[in-house]
């Protein structure tokens, strides 16, 4: 293989790793939310507010980045902020009330918003236009993979040894893997890009003109309202509704998210590069759809017990995840490369700010009021929300180059 070839994959293989860590990370808190609050006594409302401040800084911090990743070069700050998160990750040890984790959190929540914001930027500069939905496939494959083993190790290890231990899991390996990009070289900025610059696309005043990011970002945004809210509280419903042990909640949720995290973000991704040839909105279909079908079946999973229950929501799952590659190279290719860092992190703060900011907080205020099953139904409306905006979307996608020349696909 010449270095050509491994360089990009070595480095898409380190930054996932560490994306993987960090998903890690937030995940565990969800997974050991009862055992905190039978310690610090604090209300379900409490601790969705938690949550929803750890994403009010951590999109806070997101504008910062692009201006600093110019000033010191992206890996210097995905490395540094990597080492604070992972720093704060141990900070754990010392949280000895809910104020304290609080700050634990916000902390983190800073340190993760570099590598939020960078990475996907330095993947993207690593792979031509049309392998974009694979590669980013398996860049955030991470997310559903690292939730799950939040989810797993929450499970296995809060019980034991306290709900403290499974945070340690992360801290060390992330500041490894954060010291290993030190050997990698920076990609050259936009190098397969080849879309003509355009102001709705090359300059931040632009982007509200820019109708292939506003969809796919709003799109985003009602698909993270679900499916974080569905995490954080999912675990929750199955140990106190359905009569689950705590373990066994998150092993069942963990374990499906894992699987269906790996072959779903890898089917999605290689799917919508192989329908580019077809259409230049593959990206936005494939997310499309997926979140349409996967209406019926988040409704039957949070109505039905039993068997039926726990195949409605892995197929549930599969059909939510399977947006992960094709709706994030949605998000890259709308933009120019030289804006990219900056339109990530109005493209974060946007889908935070009306996603997984306020689901967390609105259904721990429904469950608190009424019930968590009733509180669910908030989920299913924002993935059909979802899906209706993206489908609107696909006749804004920008098209795409194949082998040297530009895909000629028509317009759905």
């Amino acid at each position: 293989m010449s270095s050509g070839k491994l360089y990009p994959r070595t480095a898409l293989a380190l930054l996932t790793a560490l994306n993987l860590l960090n998903y890690i990370d937030r995940s565990v808190l969800f997974a050991v939310q009862d055992l905190i609050k039978a310690e610090f006594h604090r209300s379900d409302a409490a601790f969705g507010m938690l949550t929803s401040v750890f994403f009010i800084f951590y999109m806070c911090a997101a504008p910062f980045m692009g201006p600093l990743s110019v000033r010191f070069s992206r890996r210097s700050v995905i490395i540094g902020g990597a080492l604070v998160w992972s720093g704060a990750t141990l900070l754990t040890a010392f949280t000895h009330n809910f104020a304290e984790l609080l700050i634990r959190h916000t902390v983190v929540g800073i340190g993760e918003a570099s590598f939020v914001i960078l990475s996907p930027t330095f993947v993207a500069d690593m792979f031509p236009e049309n392998q974009r939905g694979r590669v980013m496939g398996i860049f955030y494959l991470a997310i559903p993979v690292g939730t799950a083993m939040g989810y797993v190790l929450g499970g296995l290890m809060g019980p034991s040894y306290g709900w403290r231990a499974p945070f340690y899991v992360g801290a060390f390996p992330g500041a490894l893997l954060a010291l290993c990009l030190l050997f990698l070289a920076e990609p050259p900025l936009g190098q397969f890009d080849h879309v003509e610059t355009a102001p709705d696309r090359d300059t931040l005043k632009g982007l509200a003109k820019n109708p292939a990011f506003i969809t796919a970002t709003l799109g985003m945004a009602m698909m993270t309202f679900a499916l974080g809210g569905l995490q954080v509280w999912m675990p929750t419903f199955l140990h106190r509704v359905r009569g689950y042990t705590l373990g066994e909640a998150n092993n069942l949720f963990g374990l499906s998210i894992a699987v269906n995290g790996l072959v779903a973000s890898l089917a999605g991704g290689w799917l919508s590069d192989y329908l580019l040839r077809r259409t230049q909105a593959a990206h936005y279909l494939v997310s499309a759809a997926s979140l349409g079908l996967g209406i019926p079946a988040m409704w039957i999973a949070i109505h039905a017990e039993g068997t039926r229950m726990v195949a409605a929501i892995f197929i549930a799952e599969f059909l939510l995840l399977l947006n992960t590659g094709p709706l994030n190279a949605a998000v890259i290719n709308s933009v120019g490369a030289h804006i990219r860092a900056a339109a990530l992190a109005v493209n974060i703060f946007v889908f935070h700010l009306l996603g997984d900011v306020p689901s967390a907080s609105l259904i721990g205020y429904i469950s608190d009021r009424r019930s968590l099953q009733a509180a669910f139904v908030a989920p299913v409306v924002a993935t059909g929300l979802s899906s209706v905006i993206l489908f609107y979307g696909m006749k804004f996608a920008p098209p795409v180059r194949f082998e040297g020349s530009v895909a000629q696909a028509g317009k759905p």
